[in-house]
């Protein structure tokens, strides 16, 4: 089943100020597709939109081509998973799954057989008998998420189900969420906070912020072809560096001691934002050229994520392997910049990407 969001919008009353605004998107047949951003930005007001849960005050949307803004919740064909589970804490496992199924008066038998297969597709057969109080968090998440298995509904709407998951389980769910979406042919819309949690299951991304949708994409797309310097930061651990640089001719001043080429001369102002990955780094320890001097280092095992103050003290993270011996206050000369990303200054609108070799950081005077 497709679902088609044209243009829309949502303000509480004509006074406020819209909590979304212009989206549109279509979400395919069998798609894994994620809504992210950061909190508040209307994620949950979207979902609950197109669950019929909260009106429509502007724009279109449509389910299987029919028409859906004014459709009951009950005749959309959609279930839900929350972050808070839903459960009925004095029911069993069994009879929290068949709770809608019983309520939309269907045969016993037939809820009983869907009862059945749910709880098999999520692993938790020998606990039907049991209440949720006697199950860990992640057995609750499963129990949740076989209600709407046994729904049969082909859409199902999930809002942060993981977040109250410990790190551990939450990876171990994001694959089996993802295999079971997969086995079932589900067309499934999650909300997240999360872009790990986007990166690993989506199959598309819809980035809210500011009311508005970002950007539209794959993940890969996302962080190899972000459309605003917004998008950028948000995709990718460390996150990217945003330096402020001047534009002189076919080069980017990024410090006085480090510029950067460009292909071809920008027809800009003289002002940009430079967006460069800490893993797209290379650096050279010690004071001959020196360029930053270290203020931290992160071990996060075979790499390391070092904070170093640029001579005009903006700062810029480096992605590095762990077996470099670098220590607070160590000078370093970045040698190399692989790739970058320039945005406009004011828009924060993409402008270009520059893919190049070691000549791309010119080390021009030594600044330590």
């Amino acid at each position: 089943m497709t679902i088609t969001l044209k243009q829309l919008a949502k303000k509480y009353d004509e006074s406020s100020q819209p909590v979304l605004k212009d989206v549109s998107v279509q979400i395919n047949d069998g798609e894994f597709f994620v809504i992210v951003g950061p909190s508040g930005c209307g994620k949950s007001t979207l979902l609950r939109m197109i669950a019929g849960l909260t009106s429509i005050t502007a724009g279109q949307l449509t389910i299987n081509g029919q028409l859906a803004n004014d459709m009951p919740p009950k005749d959309r064909a959609l279930s839900m998973v929350f972050q808070s589970y839903a459960l009925f804490p004095f029911m069993t496992v069994a009879e929290n799954v068949g709770f809608g199924l019983k309520s939309r008066k269907l045969p016993a038998a037939e809820i009983e057989n869907r009862v059945k297969d749910a709880l098999a597709m999520v692993n938790l057969t020998e606990f039907r008998l049991r209440k949720p109080k006697a199950l860990s968090g992640g057995q609750r998440q499963r129990v949740a998420l076989a209600r709407a298995i046994a729904s049969d509904a082909k859409i199902c709407l999930m809002d942060e189900p993981l977040s109250n998951l410990d790190a551990q389980l939450r990876a171990k769910m994001r694959i089996e969420l993802k295999q079971l979406q997969r086995n079932l042919g589900l067309t499934v819309i999650y909300v997240t906070h999360d872009q790990v949690e986007a990166m690993t299951m989506a199959d598309r991304v819809l980035v809210l912020n500011d009311r508005k949708v970002q950007q539209v994409d794959t993940p890969v797309n996302l962080y190899q072809h972000p459309q605003n310097a917004f998008v950028a930061q948000f995709f990718g651990t460390p996150q990217i560096n945003l330096l402020s640089a001047d534009v002189l001719g076919n080069e980017l001043v990024v410090d006085s001691t480090l510029h950067l080429k460009l292909n071809g001369n920008l027809n800009v102002d003289n002002k940009v934002l430079v967006g460069i990955r800490p893993s797209d780094i290379q650096i050279e320890i010690g004071p001959k050229n020196a360029n930053a001097r270290v203020t931290t280092v992160s071990y996060l095992g075979d790499q390391s994520v070092i904070s170093a103050v640029l001579n005009d003290t903006q700062t810029i993270r480096i992605l590095a392997d762990s077996t470099i011996s670098v220590v607070v206050d160590d000078l370093i000369k970045i040698t190399a910049i692989e790739g970058f990303d320039v945005f406009d200054a004011h828009s924060k609108e993409f402008i270009t990407r520059q893919k190049g070799d070691l000549q791309h950081a010119r080390i021009t005077s030594q600044a330590y």
